[in-house]
């Protein structure tokens, strides 16, 4: 069992509109995604988030995919339905997001689960680092030995969330604690059933006050992409003939990182990166041409930014 452990508005109509679906506790309300009906017949990949409630699951989907204030998000209510999101920003952007309330309940038979997980590529479950995280681990050994079973190549990432409120000791000794229990929990779970030692989890340390959520997802993301070792490829061709110290393919609309060179990733030359396409995106609605209906940005947008 292997472990790793890592730290419409001015855009256009990228992000689809919201579908909202009831959950009342036995199943899903609205036929359009019936458990026993098939799913979405989208071939985009499927980024399921889940977590107990208040956990974060839904604050986290809004600051980096709905550009919501973090601030705003304190008045958000528990989500009580399952919301699925299309994000299609560009051609290596694009998959679903299924924003699972806290409530549901994973051995309810009502559910087809084989279709659920059937379909996913990676299953982020949020673990609030400033409450009691032990029914959560629960949760999440629960969640992970039922995924696997019905889908083995589902990538697992773990996001240790809320960490703003923790100083740097807490942290690591919460995300050691964290990591240590759950990969207990697994092996407990798991003992010596062949095929199970494939199971690979990564831990992040996120917050939606600071750039870590980003960087988080910018990892879940780069899971999906086929294309990932050829775009790392080129950028290292781009860093070895040109002298630039560091390479990051963004998406500008979430401000996620599509992939980089293979230097380590520093943290402060990420947010500068962040912070230089917040302000193009700000001089560009502010001098950017009024006439075009597509806004400042769209699917043929790039920029060159030099630090």
């Amino acid at each position: 069992m292997s472990f790793e452990q890592d730290e419409e508005d001015q855009f256009g109509q990228s992000y689809e509109d919201n579908k909202e679906f009831e959950f009342n506790g036995s199943g899903f309300e609205d036929e359009e995604i019936n458990p026993q009906s098939p799913l979405d017949d989208s071939d985009k990949p499927r980024i399921i988030l889940m977590g107990l409630r208040r956990s974060g699951k839904s604050s986290i989907e809004k600051v980096v995919f709905q550009k919501m204030s973090p601030n705003e998000t304190l008045f958000l209510e528990s989500t009580h339905k399952i919301v699925k999101q299309e994000v299609a920003n560009s051609s290596f952007v694009q998959f679903q997001i299924w924003d699972f309330p806290g409530q549901i309940d994973l051995f309810d038979g009502s559910i087809d689960y084989t279709q659920i997980f059937g379909g996913c590529g990676a299953l982020i479950f949020v673990i609030d680092a400033q409450d009691d995280y032990m029914e959560a681990l629960n949760k999440l050994n629960t969640t992970v030995v039922k995924a696997y079973k019905i889908n083995s190549s589902i990538k697992f990432i773990v996001f240790i969330h809320k960490v703003d409120g923790l100083n740097e000791d807490t942290k690591m000794e919460t995300q050691r604690d964290i990591h240590q229990r759950a990969t207990d929990d697994l092996r407990d779970a798991f003992g010596n059933v062949p095929g199970f030692d494939k199971i690979h989890l990564s831990f992040h340390l996120t917050s939606i006050y600071d750039h870590s959520i980003f960087e988080a997802f910018s990892k879940v993301v780069q899971k999906l992409i086929p294309q990932l070792a050829t775009l790392e490829n080129l950028l290292n061709i781009i860093i070895s003939n040109s002298g630039i110290e560091k390479a990051f393919l963004f998406d500008v609309i979430s401000k996620i990182y599509v992939a980089t060179d293979c230097s380590p990733v520093d943290m402060q030359s990420y947010e500068l990166c962040c912070d230089m396409i917040d302000v193009v995106i700000d001089i560009a609605s502010i001098y950017g041409s009024e006439e075009s209906e597509s806004g400042a940005f769209d699917e043929n947008t790039s920029s060159l930014i030099k630090a």
